[in-house]
């Protein structure tokens, strides 16, 4: 009987963490201590960017941003419409307006042409999606932003590991997010990280991070403004400071495992997400278009029926029940890709031939 394929495993096991882990409930600090610091580190030197902040989640790390950024109730952001719908629900959270931005059918990630239409004085920010960890098309709408002077946030909650023209992306956006969610390349189980090289935004995010301190008020914090609590653990950020050693090799991995699924596939008709050149996408999802228009579910089920795991590639934002609702304006692209789009098994050891054998009798029946 064949064993069950899941959609992705994480990059990390007990034996890699046991002793530090010992050393960290030996020691009773269980939060803000050293591994805290070397992940931080790390994030700095394998991005680039000058500062980096741990957070609870990608989430938390966009609100962060907007609230850094000063978007308030009546402010617009603009926001990639194929994404999940994290992305849109910080901005509806502050009591702005999300203008859904529609994207490309190849690399799913934002238009420039449809931001242009879209940006008028109301508009405070752009968020640009790493749609599935792929950064094709971020250079070109940072042109964009700073041409009409507009702070740009990305959401790059799938990106860590991907880059552009040899710089990683972490450190080419105002503000970066990244998620380290178990479905992401490197994981702590929940959490996120912004990274910024702005050195005003990150002693707005340093303050808000401790609670509203700033140093020390004679015995105790000299609370200068009101803040937050979305710190990471010492136990996660182990996790995530192993992980981040070996990310290099996990995406050059992956990335071999694609290229043989895109042989095996392209003859059937699917697809895979299209990277622009000077792109290098870190494969957080693999995803492909499915050939026939209405087919990607009956994909999913038939790979289900042989205990292999797959999904939808994700949302159009604006076609979402609350959205659609509140809104009414859906992206077609965003909405076509939602409705086309299979993420497939992508790790060391999945048996590739495997899953596409049920996709070639699926394709063939």
């Amino acid at each position: 009987m064949n064993d069950f394929i899941k959609l992705i495993k994480p990059y990390i096991a007990f034996d890699e963490v046991s002793s530090e882990l010992k050393d960290i409930f030996d020691s009773g600090q269980l939060t803000k201590g050293k591994h805290v610091e070397k992940l931080v580190g790390s994030l700095k030197e394998y991005t680039g960017a000058k500062h980096a902040f741990l957070t609870t989640s990608a989430t938390t790390a966009l609100t962060l941003c907007l609230k850094a950024l000063g978007i308030k109730s009546g402010d617009k952001v603009a926001v990639s419409d194929f994404s999940f719908p994290a992305t849109a629900n910080v901005v509806e959270d502050l009591g702005a307006t999300p203008v859904f931005v529609d994207v490309d059918k190849l690399t799913y990630n934002m238009l420039v042409k449809d931001l242009r239409k879209k940006l008028d004085s109301s508009v405070k920010a752009v968020i640009f999606v790493d749609a599935l960890g792929n950064p094709s098309g971020l250079i070109e709408i940072k042109e964009v932003c700073q041409e009409f002077g507009i702070p740009l946030v990305e959401d790059a909650a799938c990106g860590l590991g991907s880059s552009v023209d040899g710089a990683k992306v972490g450190a080419i956006a105002d503000m970066t997010c990244f998620s380290f969610h178990p479905r992401k390349l490197l994981t702590t189980g929940e959490g996120g990280a912004i990274l910024t090289n702005s050195d005003k935004y990150a002693e707005w995010l340093r303050v808000k991070l401790n609670h509203g301190a700033s140093g020390i008020k004679g015995k105790g914090m000299n609370f200068v403004d009101f803040g937050y609590n979305y710190r990471m653990s010492e136990i996660q950020a182990l996790l995530g400071w192993k992980q981040i050693m070996k990310l290099d090799s996990i995406v050059v991995s992956r990335n071999a495992i694609a290229s043989e699924y895109e042989k095996l596939l392209g003859p059937l008709g699917f697809k895979r997400q299209a990277c622009a050149e000077g792109v290098y996408h870190n494969i957080q999802s693999l995803v492909f278009t499915v050939p026939d228009d209405g087919s990607r579910d009956q994909v999913i089920d038939a790979l289900s029926e042989q205990m292999i795991e797959s999904t939808l590639g994700t949302y159009c934002l604006s076609a979402t029940t609350y959205y659609k609702k509140r809104y009414g304006m859906v992206q077609s692209n965003a909405l076509w890709l939602e409705n086309n789009t299979i993420t497939l098994p992508c790790y060391e050891g999945v048996v590739v031939k495997r899953v596409v054998s049920v996709i070639r009798d699926f394709s063939s029946s």
